[in-house]
């Protein structure tokens, strides 16, 4: 059975004739066969559905790469009602909106895995610190610290934001609801455990994701292997997954990869080292055995991943440098200086205490005070104590340290092996990988180093991403997919951000969509707020 005469496929949603063709051919239904008739209701109801849809765009003249880790090609895809609707070469419809990319590449919206931006883009919602570098959707809940679900969804509805919002729960913040904020330096008795595992059930029965922890920090330091266990098996229950700033990334890192590996294991559920690295001075240059260690894992059935930034420095508080929390110990401050983190390239980015002090290195601090770098380390972190006691109500960051612990080539190496994706760890803070981590990965790895290829970087970003994330309607651009997308021109793409400039935009980010609206482009944003919670899904 044929279309009439001057009706296509192409045309017959924007009201051509076709409604005609429909009414005409009731006329006709005495002398039709159940063949036709059924063609002419299958063909009205498709008109009536197409007709009804909101307007399109069609984004032409680009090289698509998709996010499954194919070559890029030559395509055209067209945007309808949020989603996208069609890919190939395509040609516009009479009145539709048309977008030249001139040739650069169309790929799907970033996925920032492991995000702290939410402060961020709550005080300024058009997320200019995510959306100028191509992210889409930031990942939040990390290192156990997080916010109700129903308390998420509320925020965005009162104030609507760019991107999009996914959350993990955290464990410390379920411990400072079952134990009390000042009660968390000490395992949890099984009845806090159990009132923790009711919390993580409504909030996992609320869309997230799964259970984050912060295992290295003081809040999740104390709890026992049992309590995360138990914590990691109701969100296998749920199908959700379980992501961990490990116990320690140094002196007992081998500990640490062995407890992940177990939860995975025992619990049988999805597990992600957040941000790996090798932060002690006598494990650099071992990224390969930790990688195969990992990969018998995998090959033993347990599905571990890992997420991580393209920087050879972290942010964090400089207490993670004492692995005991002996914070007045000469000999660990010492150990500390000569094996954990570089003092002469470490920067005190923020110190209420003695605000003189940020900006400085902890190598020129102690040469302010005269004495050693572990001396002036063992001071700073007793300083903030006191700035604490004094100041209960104080609201804002203590204090802050940018060090620098890890080799390039062991981040090169993690950052190929292919269950690894790319994230921030980063907010619009001190760090430069808060505006600039996507933009690195794709100027210095992909374009100067050519360390990965452009597709594999770009399935790194988003359809592993999603994958390893359990997000099944973004990450890919293939029909019935959203339209989270991102056009950058890869010979200019590069990030400016640095520990001087941290908030400095990156170039090569043309536009960026999300939920098929444009909220950055010519390095500023457009206004829009689209974004929305995205919540978990069963596979």
């Amino acid at each position: 059975m044929a279309f009439p005469q001057g009706y296509s496929t192409e045309n017959h949603r924007f009201g051509l004739p076709f409604s005609e063709f429909c009414v005409t051919w009731i006329s006709d239904l005495p002398q039709m066969k159940l063949r036709d008739i059924l063609f002419w209701l299958a063909s009205c109801l498709l008109w009536t559905f197409t007709v009804s849809a909101g307007p399109s765009t069609l984004i032409r003249n680009i090289l698509l790469i998709d996010g499954s880790g194919k070559p890029p090609y030559p395509a055209s895809v067209r945007v309808q009602d949020q989603k996208i609707s069609a890919i190939g070469d395509l040609k516009a419809f009479k009145n539709e909106k048309v977008i030249d990319g001139h040739g650069l590449c169309l790929a799907p919206g970033f996925i920032d895995s492991h995000s702290h931006h939410f402060a961020d883009v709550q005080r300024n919602p058009n997320a200019l610190s995510t959306a100028s570098q191509g992210i889409t959707t930031i990942v939040i809940g990390q290192d156990g610290e997080s916010l109700p679900m129903a308390e998420i969804q509320q925020k965005l509805r009162s104030n609507p934001i760019a991107v999009h919002i996914a959350s993990y729960t955290g464990h410390t913040a379920l411990r400072e609801q079952a134990m009390g904020e000042k009660n968390l330096l000490r395992p949890a008795s099984q009845t806090e455990i159990d009132a923790m595992k009711k919390l993580l059930s409504a909030d996992l029965a609320e869309g997230s994701l799964g259970l984050s922890t912060g295992l290295e920090y003081e809040g999740a330091f104390y709890s026992t292997r049992d309590e995360v266990m138990q914590l990691a098996q109701i969100t296998a229950a749920y199908h959700g997954r379980y992501i961990s700033h490990i116990r320690s990334e140094d002196i007992t890192l081998a500990d640490a990869l062995d407890e992940i590996i177990q939860i995975g294991r025992i619990a049988k559920i999805p597990v992600q080292i957040s941000h790996i690295k090798l932060a002690k001075k006598g494990d650099w240059g071992q990224a390969a055995t930790i990688l195969q260690q990992l990969e018998q894992a995998r090959q033993a059935g347990i599905d571990i991943t890992a997420d991580i930034y393209p920087y050879n420095f972290w942010h964090s508080t400089p207490r993670i440098l004492f692995p005991k929390r002996d914070y007045k110990n000469l000999a660990s401050a010492e150990l500390a200086t000569q094996e954990l983190f570089d003092p002469s390239g470490s920067t005190l980015v923020r110190y209420a205490p003695k605000p003189e002090y940020a900006g400085k290195t902890i190598a020129q601090i102690a040469q302010l005070r005269n004495e050693s770098p572990a001396q002036s380390l063992i001071a700073i972190i007793a300083l903030s104590e006191e700035f604490r006691e004094k100041n209960p109500n104080f609201s804002g960051t203590v204090e802050a340290i940018t060090g620098k612990s890890m080799l390039d080539a062991d981040v090169t190496t993690f950052l190929q092996w292919p269950h690894a994706n790319i994230c921030s760890d980063g907010n619009a803070g001190a760090h430069p990988r808060g505006y600039g981590t996507f933009t690195r990965i794709l100027g210095r790895y992909v374009r100067e180093a050519q360390a990965l290829s452009l597709a594999e970087v770009i399935h790194k970003m988003t359809g592993l991403t999603a994958k390893h994330l359990g997000i099944q309607d973004r990450g890919l651009i293939a029909p019935g997919k959203i339209a989270d997308l991102v056009l950058f021109d890869p010979k200019t793409v590069l990030d400016h951000a640095t520990i001087a400039e941290p908030q400095a935009l990156s170039t090569g980010i043309q536009r960026v969509w999300v939920n098929g609206e444009i909220v950055y482009q010519n390095q500023q944003s457009t206004g829009k707020r689209p974004g929305t919670l995205i919540k978990r899904t069963h596979e």
